[in-house]
């Protein structure tokens, strides 16, 4: 009887090993800078990825104040110094992203280690967490345009996991989040119904309280605002010259970049680089072009 017993469990064990995914080979954080953490029924797993581009923060042109407060809270992580989680939030292709790859990039030789999570993924978080308690690296936890919506609970998942458990994260692991919503939350005009004065002061519901309190789990925040036309122009100036040399940037560059800005209704450093692609293509493609010699 026992015997039928271990050969049935036997074949279920080798049903739900054929049923879970691969795994990849060993993460070697020596070398390996970055991975994604994807999650499945019974756990999770880490993915080596190689980042995609060598942006530096030097490319970063118009966003000085915002690198330089992420660069320093990061610095101060890797020494092992008191340091905060960050929420980059702001207007669409403002440059959020590109400062955290940027980061990465300029960093890991200084030991820095990133670690991308999906928002849909984040119920797994307190296990990545726990994964990387004992590891003998400092990471960054990423999550790129992250927000929920009002009917989504995965939100109190991440509020423990960043200041809410018994033991409370590892002193290896900071989370950095970007997102287009400043409390990650929708807001709606009924949550202020509550909202109230005393003595002076305007108490929120407790709607508003419990959508802001998961933004409070960031210490530190950074805006990042549409492009004046000055820092639009230099961003555009920067990448042309970046991808075309120092001659491809010229008075009808300029011209063409205010013209493309406009059409596209707004003013940004992911304009600034889709301009320069654009441009510097065009330029390059009509170079190769044969010429047409009139005969006289």
């Amino acid at each position: 009887m026992n015997d039928i017993l271990l050969d049935r469990i036997s074949r279920v064990l080798d049903l739900v090993e054929r049923w879970l995914p691969d795994e990849p080979g060993d993460i070697d954080w020596t070398t390996d800078i970055a991975a994604l953490w994807q999650h499945h029924t019974f756990g999770g797993r880490l993915v080596s990825v190689t980042p995609r581009d060598h942006v530096t923060l030097d490319d970063l042109v118009g966003l000085d104040r915002q690198v330089q407060f992420l660069l320093d809270n990061t610095r101060a992580f890797l020494k092992g110094l008191p340091a905060n989680n960050a929420l980059l939030w702001g207007s669409r292709g403002s440059g959020k992203s590109s400062v955290v790859r940027a980061l990465l990039n300029t960093l890991s030789p200084e030991g820095l280690r990133l670690i991308q999570i999906d928002r849909h993924d984040l119920a797994s978080l307190p296990i990545l967490v726990e994964h990387l308690r004992h590891t003998p690296r400092r990471f960054i936890v990423y999550c790129d345009d992250l927000s929920f919506e009002g009917s989504d609970d995965a939100y109190k998942g991440l509020k423990s996991a960043l200041d809410g458990t018994l033991t409370g994260p590892p002193d290896n692991v900071l989370f950095y989040a970007t997102s287009n919503r400043r409390h990650l939350l929708p807001e709606t005009f009924s949550d202020n119904a509550q909202s109230r004065v005393v003595d002076g002061e305007i108490h929120h519901g407790e709607a508003v309280e419990e959508k802001i309190s998961l933004a409070d789990r960031f210490g530190l925040w950074l805006s990042f605002y549409p492009f004046n036309q000055d820092s639009y122009l230099g961003a555009c100036a920067h990448w042309t010259r970046h991808l075309g040399g120092a001659e491809a940037w010229d008075a009808q560059a300029e011209e063409e970049a205010i013209r493309f800005a406009t059409l596209r209704g707004g003013r940004s450093g992911r304009a600034a680089w889709q301009f320069a692609c654009q441009w510097v293509g065009k330029q390059a493609l009509s170079a190769t072009q044969p010429r047409h010699i009139d005969e006289a």
